[in-house]
């Protein structure tokens, strides 16, 4: 199995895994293993789908492609391939995360889904249930990340609605929405693209903007936003970087208060910072905002059965919705007894000290800060736990071990 060892323990027919149990075999799990290995730690992933980065494979749309250049989301240890775009496609990121898997000899238990985990106090260890198999370890990292599972909102009348409701993890393309009035709740970086790509199949996008959004260009001068963004905190405070890039974004798209996207009082990163709320970075909606093509609408006070009425009194005939509504993590399902995450299934403890929690317990991809938080963690964890696993080994076998025959 990959390069983990394991043991069979007698009594309770638990799989004893040598290093840490990592659940979740996206780009958090992926770095996490592979930053281990390269400290010389065997690890085992644990995985409910039947692939690597199932969110990317099976939740995005077609048109998906990184929001940020490929610089800024690079697992650590292995680069993108020199031939990559600035910004590479889903297909080209999900091929890269598969080599990585190949590169590191990573194999993940697929098909494993996590039922509870928790803290065996008697014991010392960490007790891991999937549907038909029980773990043990010293070590749990938690990679499944903060977009575990979709949002679905409780909007009064869905119930009634006739036509078809969609969350963009099962929205591929608008090929399906053909000449189609559709109404997306969410005004996100999804809600946005979304809206862009049923434009392309001549559906009419009504675009529900119930809450303050700031929408950033992707590119200032040349030079992507986000890469201008970071360079410029290094020097300056950060306040004062969001009143730069206010001022850019207002020069290069226009004030967006004007077209129905009010922006927020607070500035991009520091709300970011503190709420994980990304700014949006246009990739073309706006000006089909400005033409009509997209359509702002208010938010949603009740669907009907054939369209929706609006906070502001109106109400549309629509045919189809789509909800653009995000995802949620799902830790608090299968982590019992835990205090490090909140209710919200994140941690408690604010970036950039997130990663490390009580008894060996780690968490690695829930920074709100993408990829380049995933690689931070990932790196940190493992030189956290070589650490230990040298002064374990170096004292010889534990006495929970010797009792363990091998498979």
């Amino acid at each position: 199995m990959g390069s983990s060892q394991q043991h069979h323990h007698n009594d309770t027919d638990c799989v004893w895994v040598h290093g840490p149990i990592i659940v979740g075999a996206g780009p958090s799990g992926l770095a996490a293993s592979a930053c281990l290995t390269q400290q010389g730690v065997p690890s085992l992933i644990l995985e409910k789908s039947d692939c690597l980065a199932s969110l990317w494979q099976h939740r995005t749309y077609d048109r998906l492609k990184l929001h940020l250049p490929k610089q800024f989301c690079e697992l650590p240890l292995l680069g993108f391939p020199q031939d990559f775009p600035r910004y590479p496609a889903k297909y080209q990121f999900v091929s890269y995360l598969e080599s990585y898997a190949s590169h590191f000899s990573i194999h993940p238990r697929f098909n494993q889904a996590v039922r509870s985990a928790h803290y065996d106090h008697g014991l010392g260890f960490w007790r891991v249930q999937t549907q038909d198999s029980g773990y043990i370890s010293r070590w749990l990292i938690v990679a499944t990340g903060e977009n575990a599972e979709p949002v679905i909102p409780d909007i009064p009348g869905m119930n009634k609605f006739h036509g078809s409701v969609v969350h963009t993890s099962s929205y591929k393309s608008g090929s399906e929405f053909k000449n189609q009035r559709v109404l997306v709740i969410g005004c996100g970086n999804s809600g946005m693209e979304v809206s862009l790509d049923l434009c392309r199949y001549n559906a009419i996008p009504h675009m529900a903007v119930r809450n303050t959004v700031h929408v950033l260009p992707t590119e200032m001068f040349g030079f992507s936003t986000f890469g201008i963004a970071m360079a410029l905190l290094k020097w300056f405070p950060l306040k004062l970087v969001d009143k730069f890039l206010l001022l850019v974004a207002n020069f290069i798209l226009g004030n967006t208060d004007q077209i129905g996207l009010r922006r927020p009082k607070t500035g991009p990163i520091e709300l970011k910072n503190i709420t994980g709320k990304t700014p949006v970075l246009d990739a073309g909606a706006l000006s089909l905002i400005k033409t009509g093509k997209i359509k702002v609408v208010e938010g949603v006070k009740e669907i009907t059965r054939n369209g929706a009425k609006f906070v502001d009194g109106q109400e549309k005939e629509i045919d189809s919705i789509i909800l653009a509504t995000g995802y949620k993590s799902n830790v608090p399902t299968w982590l019992k007894g835990c205090e490090s995450f909140n209710k919200d299934g994140m941690p408690k403890t604010a970036f950039p000290d997130g990663w490390k929690a009580e008894e060996g317990l780690y968490t690695v991809g829930f920074t709100r800060r993408g990829l380049l938080g995933t690689a931070s963690d990932a790196v940190k964890i493992a030189k956290d736990i070589a650490q230990q696993w040298r002064v374990i080994n170096n004292e010889g076998c534990n006495s929970h071990v010797i009792q363990l025959k091998e498979t």
